[in-house]
């Protein structure tokens, strides 16, 4: 039992805790308390519903104990992603049982799994432009989303995607999932790119966890070189031209952070040969030994030296380079680079 001491610590780290975040997950908590309870009235005798209720009602009074969140073992905060995945954890990560750490790996690698299925083909030709992306979590499970759709509208057209997670881990990689779902849902149905983004951002903040959001630049290019672009408060994305690399910066903030929001579009026009590049801040933001940033003004320097070159090349080069900086300084977050190239 935890003595004077540590119920004061537990309490200050408590009030670390997103309010927002708290209050969101009591609400989840109450909706599966109901939920359980009509359940238990149409089987009354089930006792693995009884079992779980029992354990929704605990968590629920460990909120309004200000007990919620800590680990049981070392009354350290539990991982937050951990929280909103699943509300009924107990337990932080350096306290797990064996089995429960052999099941939680087999759950990532799982998950790990179904995302790297909903990614498209690393090299894609449509529409008189060829694609090639670069895709390097950082854990088993990335909080980045690349998307590539060819649309069979008639249009000759294409749409491309690239995004970030707020956050690390489980919780970021649940929201890639759901942009993946959303994006997918409303091209399929040829909604403009405009209107897409105002749907998607309310469907993210009708069912992300409270305090998440996400970067996103997505946009449509034509077989004449045409492309619309968006940037949901997401790094620049550099549009490598013949004698110039321009910084194509944000033209709203993220998605989910607020229900009501335009983002503005922008039309660009690209010649032969000119390429886009978009990236996660895993990239620029990748730091050597000395804790220096790799930076976007040394990602535009390797785009200008490879102008006219195919797209995997550029890559290739981006990332030797990246990882000769990185040396043996860790992976600090996802990697994606997502190059498009306009062929004729």
């Amino acid at each position: 039992m935890a003595g004077v001491s540590d119920l004061a610590n537990i309490e200050l780290r408590t009030d670390t805790m997103a309010t927002a975040e708290v209050g969101y997950i009591r609400i989840q908590l109450e909706e599966r308390r109901a939920r359980l309870v009509e359940a238990t009235h149409v089987l009354p005798a089930d006792a693995a519903l009884a079992e779980l209720t029992a354990k929704v009602d605990e968590a629920l009074a460990r909120i309004e104990a200000g007990t919620y969140g800590i680990c049981e073992t070392c009354h350290e905060t539990i991982e937050s992603d951990r929280l909103i995945a699943d509300p009924l954890v107990r337990l932080c990560l350096d306290h797990l049982t064996p089995a429960e750490s052999r099941a939680l790996e087999s759950d990532l690698e799982l998950a790990s799994r179904i995302q790297r299925g909903l990614l498209p083909p690393q090299d894609m030709q449509a529409a008189g432009w060829q694609a090639h992306y670069h895709y390097a979590p950082a854990s088993l499970v990335s909080g980045d989303y690349l998307d590539l759709i060819e649309l069979n509208d008639g249009s000759d057209s294409f749409v491309f995607a690239l995004g970030d997670a707020s956050g690390k881990g489980v919780a970021a990689s649940m929201l890639m999932t759901q942009m993946h779902a959303v994006l997918r849902s409303l091209i399929s149905v040829g909604m403009p790119l405009a209107q897409l983004l105002v749907r998607a951002n309310h469907l993210l903040c009708e069912g992300a966890s409270a305090g998440q959001y996400a970067t996103l630049v997505v946009g449509k290019a034509t077989a004449s070189g045409q492309v619309e672009l968006a940037s949901a408060g997401h790094w620049p994305s550099l549009w490598v031209r013949r004698d110039a690399v321009e910084q194509i910066g944000s033209t709203g903030l993220p998605l989910g952070m607020f229900c009501e929001m335009q983002l503005n579009m922008r039309t660009l026009s690209l010649a032969p040969g000119e390429m886009l590049v978009l990236y996660s801040d895993g990239i620029s933001e990748q730091q050597n030994p000395s804790g220096v940033e790799f930076g976007i003004p040394r990602l535009a320097e390797i785009a200008a030296a490879h102008h006219g070159r195919a797209p995997h090349e550029f890559t290739a080069a981006c990332i030797a380079q990246l990882k000769a900086f990185q040396s043996h300084a860790p992976q600090s977050d996802d990697q994606s680079v997502l190059v498009l190239q306009r062929l004729s």
